[in-house]
């Protein structure tokens, strides 16, 4: 296993490539010397250290179990712990890193990832996910303490140690304040006759939306009896994850249907991402994708922050994000409205670290997103959190229903007045990674050494950046202004007709991942048409870049 910015993951088992005790030992004995070295006052704050409720019964491993060895790691080296005593979304993590102005943060989840995974994630002081060089930094200190101290593996004593705190009930209380402030119509909350279906998909998001509804005035969801408490073996779905589509809402669509309610809420297992279905007209469900709900919120989120904000000065401080990958709304919307609009490399460490800094020079960051239905809502959790964007989305529906309107009917209005984005994201499987680097290679050797594609089938391409080696054809002197980094593979290319396909390596799953938008100006209402012609240009580029017979890809499936 390589420790990267992602932290770990990998299947829970026997050996060095597995979650076991051991991995778990030494990776924080190479985090705590690390921290050690870069803060001096690291036995004064502190970390925090979360679990989700994963357990691996033929190992032994689990998730709380690793959190007290890592805890343990750290007490023995005289380092305060405030080690949650239950399990918890993963946005509560970095939310008590900032909160309790502690050193960092770990959460021990492996998030949507099938059952036998587990992970290790980490969080700096700022409350973002570490960025570069901090993982070299934490990589290589691992490899200099690889040998367990003394009773690394006696998790016992850390019960009578008074460096162990438990963060749990202050949290609990505190981080459900916090969100309050973005509640902008609690009477409409109060009032309304919308009802909700919610999912944690056997992980551990139930309780905290039922107490962030509370928290709005909202009366509680409907949550699906065989999936609300935490069941590590994830029983009724083949892969815990949201994002896979309506495979994973089928008991949910079912209690709506039963219990009346028109919305379903759903969390992945550490509750940091959130779906939303919605019930059309038709009879038919409508899973949003994650650029859809990212449209709906942006647009939802603004106009709160316009009602309570009549100075017109104030929106030249006023900012948005969104990774590169994921769609351009948040920039249209920025354009007509006269905010700012910024794009940051994929993953929410990026956007968090970058929301950081923007909030630090006193500018105001009101929302954040990535296609992999991840929104940051609240700039009290500087990372995707599942719990606030699903109890922001019920009164962003109870207060459209006060004026007849559904999720969809809004995301149209949203579309016609800053003009249609229509996006395409997928994935092929491939656990090979020569194949992955010779694909790559072969779109940059296309015609030639050192040439990339001039067309993909009857699309003319007219630019290309390269985020694997920090070539940009748009810019004047050819390099790329975001970040790049050459243990990741990711290039996107512009078409003619105003497409854009980005393809990208997963650092956390065997995916060769795509993501393709279409964008018209305000007024071009033919989106049949922008489908038909996407659909086109996704084909071509499986087609002719991914080439999936030859390279023995595997589709996704629902």
């Amino acid at each position: 296993m390589e420790f990267g910015t992602a932290g770990l993951r990998a299947a829970m088992g026997a050996g060095i490539s597995h979650m076991n005790d051991l991995t778990i030992i030494q990776t924080t004995q190479g985090f705590c010397r690390y921290l050690e070295k870069n803060f001096s006052d690291l036995k004064n704050r502190g970390v925090v250290i979360g679990f989700d409720a994963r357990a691996h019964l033929s190992s032994g491993g689990s998730s709380k179990r690793f959190a007290r060895l890592a805890a343990n790691t750290f007490i023995s080296q005289g380092v305060p712990v405030y080690l949650f005593s239950d399990v918890t979304p993963t946005p509560f993590v970095p939310y008590t890193v900032t909160h309790l102005k502690l050193c960092a943060g770990i959460m021990v989840t492996a998030s949507h990832n099938p059952k036998q995974d587990n992970g290790y994630k980490v969080y700096w002081e700022n409350g973002a996910q570490i960025i570069s060089p901090h993982d070299k930094g934490i990589s290589q200190a691992i490899e200099e303490n690889k040998e367990p101290w003394p009773q690394a593996w006696d998790d016992k004593q850390i019960d009578s140690s008074a460096l162990l705190h438990d963060p749990y009930a202050t949290i609990n209380k505190e981080y459900f304040k916090d969100i309050q402030k973005q509640c902008f119509h609690r009477n409409i909350n109060k009032e309304t006759n919308l009802k909700f279906v919610h999912t944690s998909v056997h992980g551990v998001g139930h309780k905290f939306v039922q107490l962030a509804f509370k928290a709005f005035d909202l009366r509680p969801p409907f949550a699906v009896p065989e999936q609300k408490d935490p069941d590590p073996e994830f029983p009724t779905v083949k892969y815990p994850n949201p994002e896979e589509g309506k495979g994973v809402l089928t008991l949910s669509f079912a209690l709506a249907e039963k219990d009346g309610a028109k919305i379903i809420l759903a969390n992945d297992p550490d509750a940091d991402r959130l779906a939303v279905a919605e019930k059309q007209e038709s009879g038919e469900w409508k899973v949003f994708s994650g650029n859809e709900l990212g449209a709906l919120l942006g647009w939802w989120i603004f106009t709160c922050w316009k009602k309570q904000n009549r100075d017109a000065c104030a929106i030249k401080d006023v900012y948005m994000l969104s990774s590169t990958v994921s769609s351009k709304i948040l920039r249209a919307i920025a354009l007509k409205e006269g905010f700012h609009f910024e794009e940051t490399l994929t993953g929410f460490k990026w956007m968090g670290n970058r929301a950081k800094q923007l909030m630090d020079q006193g500018k105001a960051v009101l929302f954040a997103f990535e296609e992999a239905i991840g929104y940051m809502c609240c700039p009290a959790v500087l990372d995707k959190d599942g719990v606030s964007a699903a109890v922001i989305t019920a009164e962003m529906a109870s207060f459209l229903a006060t004026r007849n309107l559904s999720l969809s009917q809004q995301l149209k209005a949203v579309y016609d007045e800053y003009g249609f984005h229509i996006t395409k994201a997928s994935y092929f499987i491939c656990h090979d990674p020569k194949v992955i680097q010779q694909l790559f290679d072969n779109l940059r050797n296309y015609d030639g050494k050192d040439t990339y594609p001039k067309s993909c089938g009857r699309f003319k391409v007219s630019g290309i950046r390269d985020l694997t080696t920090g070539y940009d054809s748009s810019q004047p002197d050819l390099k790329a202004i975001l970040p790049t980094s050459k243990s990741s593979q990711m290039i996107t290319f512009t078409f003619a007709n105003g497409g854009v396909a980005t393809m990208r390596t997963s650092g956390t799953e065997p995916k060769i991942k795509y993501y393709s938008e279409l964008c018209a100006p305000p007024g071009n209402s033919d989106v049949e048409q922008l489908k038909k012609e996407l659909d086109e240009l996704v084909s071509a580029l499986e087609k002719h870049f991914f080439q999936p017979e030859k390279n023995n890809l595997q589709r996704k499936t629902e």
